[in-house]
């Protein structure tokens, strides 16, 4: 179904070029003119996203919005006023607005808009879905993430789940491949059946197949009475095939029919039995690689990667790891005892390589918490060895990022009449000017008009600051 929007403003207009753009791009649009009118339609009816206008008659946006979020707190409202003041934009996030949007604006800055908010609601309800419906998988804290590749991987989640097609999520061992095979089956129509997972490396090759397809009584020595395999087992559910990479090329054919035909048959028997399931296939190993070795085949790796999902490993999105401890921490926190964490120690945890990815920071956080008797994990409680300054800083960081790291290392310890403002603008401005100065060869005039202040205030802070521009390719004035 189309996603619902809702738009309250008094200016008609605006109103019809706006709802008009938004129901070009696929949306269920309904437009009012004010408050009132929009808290009454949103209780009739729900709606997945709302924009709403500041200045209206009869109540103000800012008080339509803290009542929507009180009606339905899931859903996301964009704020757009022709009065764009700071205090207003930060009201506006402060009551639970997901963005705001000045006016005049760009149509398809809007459409763009919605997108994203629907996009985030949506990630908001499966992550909230994910930790009711499968708290029993450890791997959880695997989907915790905001990095542009794990949302990716949320998105596939959400398009892949409503269909059957076969899905292969390859990724390093740790990085929470059975999760996403959980979640896609959690938000399949198959969701109230069976999720049966078999791992090809765990059993060996002479048990794997009876494992999957099941015997019938007398078939071998030890079969003393009929089993019934996993995918069987599986029968109107989902069926989860754990590194298939490790599967014995005499028992890929095997898989391979029962893929194409959906059916099977134990061994021993001689009666084909229908079987009704969802295939999901895993593996951290090359396939492609292996087929040119002839250890697997190609009819069957194209029947499996029907849709393929990439899991990152854990040392490309490492601006993830203090969310992953956040949830670690709070995971364990009942069985182990409530622990913080000191910024050395998570400088250390984002500044690991982590082979062993989510799965070996669950282990080094479980015996840090251990070992915290103070309540506080510190650098020597884990087991891992010091990293590099410049490794401790996610390589896929934002200068945000970078900047409030550095920043909290110097206020860290300061008294509270330490004339902090001022301190640290001084500390962001010095740098900031001579890079600029750099960049222009010293010319000043250029600097101050990419700076955005006019040449005497430039004049002045470098004079503050003690900046020779010559030393920085200029000629003194």
């Amino acid at each position: 179904m189309s996603a619902r929007i809702l738009i309250a403003d008094d200016e008609d207009n605006l109103r019809w070029v706006l709802a008009r753009s938004l129901r070009q791009a696929g949306y269920d649009v309904t437009a009012v003119e004010d408050g009132p009118s929009a808290l009454q339609a949103f209780a009739d009816n729900p709606f997945d996203l709302v924009f709403l206008d500041v200045k209206m008659p009869g109540m103000s946006g800012l008080d339509a919005l803290a009542r929507l979020r009180e009606l339905h707190p899931d859903a996301q409202v964009v704020v757009m006023t022709a009065h764009g003041t700071m205090d207003t934009a930060i009201q506006a996030m402060q009551r639970g607005a997901y963005d705001y949007l000045g006016k005049p604006f760009d149509l398809d800055e809007v459409v763009l808009l919605a997108e994203r908010a629907l996009t985030a609601r949506r990630l908001t309800q499966e992550v909230a879905q994910l930790k009711t419906g499968l708290s029993e998988v450890w791997e959880f804290g695997a989907l915790i993430g905001r990095h542009p590749r794990m949302q990716d991987v949320y998105k596939t989640i959400g398009r892949i789940a409503a269909s059957d097609v076969t899905v292969l999520l390859r990724g390093e061992s740790g990085t929470g491949k059975e999760l996403v095979a959980r979640a896609v089956h959690h938000y399949s129509r198959r969701a109230g059946r069976p999720f049966v997972a078999v791992s090809c490396a765990a059993i060996p090759g002479t048990l794997l197949e009876s494992e999957l397809f099941g015997h019938e009584r007398g078939a071998f020595t030890d079969a003393k009475e009929r089993k019934l395999g996993k995918l069987e087992l599986a029968h109107g559910g989902t069926f989860y095939l754990d590194e298939v990479g490790d599967m014995p090329l005499e028992l890929q054919a095997k898989m391979l029919r029962a893929l194409q035909e959906r059916t099977i048959e134990r061994i021993g028997g001689r009666e084909p039995i229908r079987i009704d399931v969802r295939v999901l296939a895993a593996t951290n190993r090359d396939l492609e690689a292996l087929m040119k070795d002839g250890r697997f085949r190609e009819d069957l790796y194209y029947r499996l990667n029907v849709v393929t999902v990439n899991l990152p490993p854990l040392r490309e999105r490492r601006r993830d790891i203090p969310l992953l401890v956040e949830h670690l921490l709070a995971k364990h926190g009942p069985e182990l005892g409530e622990r913080g964490i000191a910024p050395d120690a998570l400088d250390r945890l984002v500044g690991y390589e982590w082979p062993g990815n989510v799965r070996e920071l669950e282990n080094v956080i479980q015996r840090a918490m251990v070992m915290a008797t103070g309540g506080v994990i510190l650098p020597e409680h884990l087991p891992i060895g010091p990293v590099s300054a410049a490794a401790s800083v996610a390589v896929d960081a934002t200068l945000e990022e970078i900047i409030e790291r550095k920043l909290l290392e110097c206020v860290r310890g300061l008294r509270s009449n330490a004339n902090l403002y001022d301190l640290m603008i001084g500390l962001v401005e010095k740098p900031l000017l001579r890079a600029v100065l750099r960049e222009t060869a010293g010319n000043q005039v250029r600097a101050a008009q990419i700076l955005g202040i006019n040449r005497n205030t430039l004049r002045k802070k470098l004079t503050e600051h003690g900046i020779d521009p010559g030393e920085l390719g200029g000629q003194p004035e």
